[in-house]
């Protein structure tokens, strides 16, 4: 009897492994349609730049936000649904060890990564593919997914344990992030006219759930005919994006025109998610 839930459809093939094999063509699996391909076209307005807010005077306890910074990330949520943070609690030392401790991941041997191979049943572990559609066309990346929260889905076991300290840095990233998240929901719902704690409570309040998901996009010998992540929209509540700042890749879609984002150093993107959508429909 098939188990669609188990096994993926066909045997997975690392985007990392492609790359590094010095191949001079990408194999058709990952050849996006014309309709999908990136565009050639430099865009007209190449100095935009999604908003970037100080979030200097909000801390759990405390939101002590000028008026005009509160207006400026409820315009950022009505008209582009992104913004970037800085000066948001988080240690940068901190945001430099984790994106260094996943980029040491992804440089391990593979049997050593291959031990935290996913499967469509979670998605947790190590990816390189989503949905089960025998003979999809996919992205050129690789990642890692695990749930943080709530701890009745957290599981030790499917995180890394290579490099060293890894799992504690990813332990300590995500507490971080979770408060982040925390008092980012609470502008957001003091800016709504409503209790600043309506949107935490609305995502399960002390049971809230969170994830980690961290995309790994190897170079790429044809990247006019592929992208590492199609075009979406995030099912979650609220996204926290750390960026590599040094390769920018990340676009936004506005007014009919992809605008790709510049992070400014030490900021993390923030992403309005559908889930805050359904919940205001």
């Amino acid at each position: 009897m098939m188990n669609s839930l188990q096994d993926w459809p066909e045997p997975i093939v690392r985007v990392q492994s492609l790359s590094e094999s010095g191949l001079p063509m990408i194999p058709d699996r990952y050849v996006k349609p014309l309709s999908d391909r990136p565009s050639s076209n430099r865009p007209e307005n190449g100095d935009a730049n999604i908003p970037i807010i100080d979030l200097t005077g909000l801390t759990d306890d405390e939101t002590e936000l000028s008026r005009s910074t509160m207006d400026r990330i409820s315009s950022a949520c009505r008209d582009w649904g992104f913004f970037q943070v800085v000066n948001h609690g988080v240690s940068p030392g901190l945001m430099d060890q984790a994106r260094e401790t996943w980029r040491s991941f992804f440089h391990l041997p593979m049997e050593i990564k291959q031990a935290y191979a996913n499967s469509p049943k979670t998605y947790e572990g190590y990816g390189s593919r989503l949905g089960i559609e025998k003979g999809a066309i996919l992205d050129w990346s690789d990642y890692y997914y695990l749930h943080y929260l709530p701890l009745t889905l957290k599981d030790y076991n499917k995180w890394p344990g290579s490099p060293d300290y890894c799992r504690e840095v990813i332990d300590e990233y995500g507490k971080e992030l979770v408060k982040l998240g925390g008092r980012i929901m609470k502008v957001l719902s003091i800016n709504l006219g409503l209790n600043e704690s309506h949107l935490q409570n609305a995502f399960g309040g002390e049971n809230i759930g969170a994830c980690v998901r961290v995309n790994f996009y190897p170079k790429c010998p044809q990247p006019d005919l592929t992208l590492g992540l199609s075009s979406h929209s995030d099912p979650g509540g609220l996204t926290i994006l750390l960026p590599d700042h040094e390769v920018p890749g990340l676009q936004v879609r506005k007014d009919g025109r992809w605008l790709t984002v510049k992070p400014a150093r030490h900021a993390f993107i923030v992403n309005i998610g559908d889930q805050i959508q359904v919940i205001f429909l």
